[in-house]
C-alpha cells in the first residue's frame, strides 16, 4: 500500500515539522492542512496567515529574521502607508503584499481559498498538497476581561498582552470541511493523521471544531498522532503556556495530553518532559519522548522521520 499522511498545522512551530515531513515524503503521500481560523480581511486584503507560512516554509522564502513573511524582504508600502497616517500594527512587507493581492483578487473573481491556495502554491514551486482547513470563514475570537478581541488584534496588535478568559470560533458551526480535507481523511491509503506542535488552543481547535471532524479523526482506522508545543512547562513558540495558565491548566505536556484526550493516539514530547511520561500513558496515549526542538532542517526531517515510525507502530500494535 502506498502509505499515504496528513499533517495539521497552525504557523510557524507547525510549519517546521510541515517542512520536515514534505522534505520526507513524496508529495502524493501528504496533504498538509492548515488553519484559517486566524485569517482576517485587512486593508481590503484577504489575510491567511498560517496559510502563508506554511507555503513561504515549503517554497525556502520564508523570512528566518521574523520567522513571519517572505525573506529578503522590503517595507516600501509600509513606509508610505505610515506617511498617509494609515495602520501600520500589522506589518506587510511588499513581497508579501504579492500574496494577499493576488488572493484577494481571486477570491473576489469566485474561486475558492482551496482553488487560490492551490494556485499560489505551485506558482511557488510547491509540489506538495497544503489545503485550508474549510472554503468558508471560520474567525478565531478571544475572549478578554475587556471585552472580545479578533484573534490578529489579540495577537499582534495587542501582543498577546490581555488576560484571556475562553476562545470561541466564529462561523466553525456552518463552516463545512474542504474538500482536499475531507478527501485526505478519506482515502482507504490513510496511515496517520499528525498534529504538528502547534497551539492546541488556536491553531488546531479550529480545525476540530469543523462539523464532524473531531468524530471522523476519533473513528479513523489508522492512527492519530501529536507533537506537544510545550516543552517543560514552556510554549516553543507563541502564546501557548500564557494561555493555558489563564484559562486554568497547567502549561505541561500532561495538560497537552488532557487537551487531546479520545482524540490522540499517541503523543510526542521532548526529552525534558520524559518524568511525565507516566502520567501521559495513565490517559490512555502512546508516548514517545525523543527531542522536538526543531533548530535546523536536519531537526526537522529527524522529528518528521521519527512521528512516522511512531505512528507505524501505532498502526501496526
Amino acid at each position: 500500500m502506498n502509505h499515504r499522511f496528513v499533517a495539521l498545522s497552525g504557523g510557524v512551530g507547525g510549519a517546521k515539522l510541515a517542512l520536515g515531513l514534505a522534505k520526507t515524503l513524496p508529495a502524493e503521500r501528504l496533504t498538509i492542512i492548515a488553519n484559517t481560523g486566524d485569517d482576517f480581511v485587512h486593508m481590503g486584503l484577504h489575510i491567511a496567515p498560517d496559510l502563508d507560512t506554511l507555503m513561504y516554509t515549503l517554497a525556502a522564502v520564508s523570512n528566518t529574521e521574523t520567522g513571519w513573511g517572505r525573506g529578503a524582504e522590503s517595507w516600501n508600502f509600509m513606509s508610505a502607508t505610515a506617511e498617509l497616517g494609515g495602520e501600520t500594527w500589522f506589518n506587510l512587507g511588499d513581497k508579501d503584499l504579492a500574496t494577499h493581492i493576488q488572493r484577494t483578487r481571486r477570491l473576489k473573481n469566485g474561486e475558492t481559498l482551496s482553488e487560490v491556495t492551490s494556485a499560489l502554491s505551485r506558482a511557488l514551486g510547491i509540489a506538495h498538497s497544503i489545503a485550508p482547513m474549510s472554503n468558508d470563514p471560520v474567525r478565531t475570537i478571544v475572549t478578554t476581561a475587556d471585552g472580545d478581541l479578533a484573534f490578529q488584534h489579540y495577537f499582534v496588535r495587542e501582543r498577546c498582552t490581555p488576560v484571556i478568559t475562553g476562545v470561541r470560533f466564529e462561523g466553525a458551526d456552518r463552516a463545512r470541511p474542504a474538500p482536499g480535507f475531507v478527501k485526505a481523511l478519506d482515502d482507504p491509503a490513510l496511515s496517520a493523521v499528525i498534529i504538528c506542535p502547534s497551539n492546541p488552543l488556536l491553531s488546531i481547535d479550529p480545525i476540530l471544531a469543523l462539523p464532524g471532524i473531531r468524530q471522523t479523526l476519533t473513528d479513523l482506522a489508522a492512527p492519530v498522532i501529536a507533537v506537544s508545543p510545550i516543552v517543560k512547562d514552556m510554549a516553543i513558540k507563541g502564546p501557548a503556556a500564557k494561555m493555558m495558565a489563564e484559562l486554568g491548566m497547567e502549561a505541561s505536556v500532561v495538560a497537552v495530553a488532557r487537551h487531546y484526550r479520545g482524540l490522540v493516539d499517541g503523543l510526542v514530547i521532548d526529552r525534558q518532559d520524559e518524568n511525565s511520561r507516566a502520567a501521559v500513558e495513565r490517559l490512555s496515549m502512546e508516548v514517545l519522548v525523543t527531542n522536538t526542538i526543531m533548530e535546523t532542517l536536519d531537526d526537522r526531517i529527524e522529528l518528521a522521520k521519527i512521528c512516522l515510525a511512531f505512528s507505524g507502530r501505532i498502526g501496526t500494535a
